[in-house]
C-alpha cells in the first residue's frame, strides 16, 4: 500500500500553521518544519481525498529546483536536519521523506506568477477582457496559445477556502514596494526561463507556474514555499501539445478537469475523487519526478 498522510501529528512540536497542502511546526525562534501532506487543492478548495505519495513527491521536486537555482535567490532551506528533531519514531515516520526544516520567513502577501502560454485564469480572463492583469494580449488567441512573450501576472495571497485574484503590477508595487516588486518580477522570469530550457531538453512544456518570497529578518528577499512542482505549475509533454485544446499534463490540471466535468462549482461540500482519477493523478506527479531526476 503506498505511503498516504492527510494531517500530521507531531505533538512533540507545536502546530502553527495548517495550509491547503502543507503542515508548519515550530522548531525554535528561527526555524519551522513544513510538512507536505498528501492533500491536493483546487480552485483554492481542500478535497477530502488524499493523492498517495503527494507530499513525498512535491518535497523532492522542489527541493531539486531550489538546489538547482541557489545561485539565482536565496532558498528558505537551513542547515538543520529532520533527523535532529526531538520527536518519537511515529512521529517521524509520518514526516519522512515529505518533510524540511526551513527558515522562518515574513511571507509576502502577493503570489508571483509567470505565464508562457495561455491557459487556466489567464485563459478566462483573457476571454473576458482580452488582458491578464492589465496586459493586453493580440486578439484571437486560443486556449493553450503560445504567447509572443513571457509575462508576469501576479496574484493576491487569499485566506483558504478563498480565491486569489489576479492583480495589475502596479498593485503590487503599492503592497511591497517597488524595489521589491521589480526583484520579484526579474527573479521570476530568470527562474522560468533556465527552467524552461532544461525541460525543453526533456521534451517538456512549461506553461506556466506560481512563485512565493518572503523577507527574513534582515529584509532579504528569500524564495519559499515550493518550486516548479506539479501543484504550482503546468507541465505538458510537447509531443501531445496542440494549440486550441486543454494539453494533457503532468499536474494538477487532471484534477481541475475531472471537478469541472462532473459540474462542481468551487463550493463545499467538495467532491470525493474516484480512485481511477487518485492513480492516474499518483501516475503524472510520479512520471514528472522521473523525468526531472533522470
Amino acid at each position: 500500500m503506498k505511503n498516504i498522510l492527510h494531517t500530521s501529528k507531531i505533538t512533540s512540536l507545536e502546530k502553527i500553521y495548517q495550509g491547503k497542502v502543507r503542515d508548519v511546526y515550530r522548531v525554535d525562534s528561527d526555524n519551522i518544519l513544513i510538512i507536505s501532506t498528501d492533500r491536493v487543492s483546487v480552485f483554492d478548495v481542500i478535497l477530502p481525498t488524499p493523492i498517495p505519495e503527494k507530499g513525498i513527491i512535491l518535497n523532492e521536486v522542489s527541493n531539486f529546483w531550489f538546489k538547482r537555482f541557489s545561485n539565482i535567490a536565496e532558498n528558505h532551506l537551513s542547515n538543520l536536519n529532520i533527523k535532529d528533531l526531538k520527536i518519537n519514531d511515529d512521529e517521524f515516520d509520518q514526516i519522512e521523506g515529505r518533510s524540511v526544516i526551513v527558515k522562518k520567513l515574513k511571507a509576502l502577501p502577493i503570489e508571483s506568477i509567470v505565464r508562457r502560454y495561455l491557459i487556466g485564469s489567464g485563459y478566462s480572463d483573457y476571454i473576458s477582457t482580452g488582458s491578464i492583469c492589465g496586459i493586453e494580449l493580440p486578439k484571437n488567441l486560443k486556449i493553450a496559445s503560445k504567447l509572443s512573450n513571457t509575462i508576469f501576472t501576479p496574484s493576491s495571497k487569499a485566506e483558504i477556502g478563498e480565491h486569489d485574484i489576479n492583480i495589475s503590477y502596479q498593485d503590487i508595487e503599492k503592497l511591497i514596494g517597488e524595489d521589491l516588486s521589480k526583484n520579484i518580477k526579474n527573479i521570476s522570469f530568470k527562474i522560468f526561463q533556465e527552467a524552461e530550457d532544461f525541460l525543453k531538453e526533456k521534451n517538456i512544456i512549461i506553461a506556466d507556474t506560481k512563485f512565493e518570497f518572503g523577507l527574513s529578518e534582515n529584509n532579504n528577499l528569500i524564495l519559499m514555499d515550493e518550486l516548479l512542482t506539479p501543484d504550482s505549475s503546468r507541465f505538458w509533454p510537447s509531443e501531445f501539445y496542440q494549440e486550441g485544446v486543454s494539453p494533457p499534463s503532468l499536474d494538477k490540471q487532471f484534477i481541475r478537469d475531472y471537478v469541472k466535468s462532473i459540474s462542481w462549482k468551487d463550493t463545499m461540500p467538495a467532491p470525493v475523487l474516484p480512485d481511477e482519477i487518485v492513480e492516474k493523478t499518483y501516475n503524472k506527479y510520479k512520471e514528472l519526478k522521473n523525468i526531472l531526476m533522470d
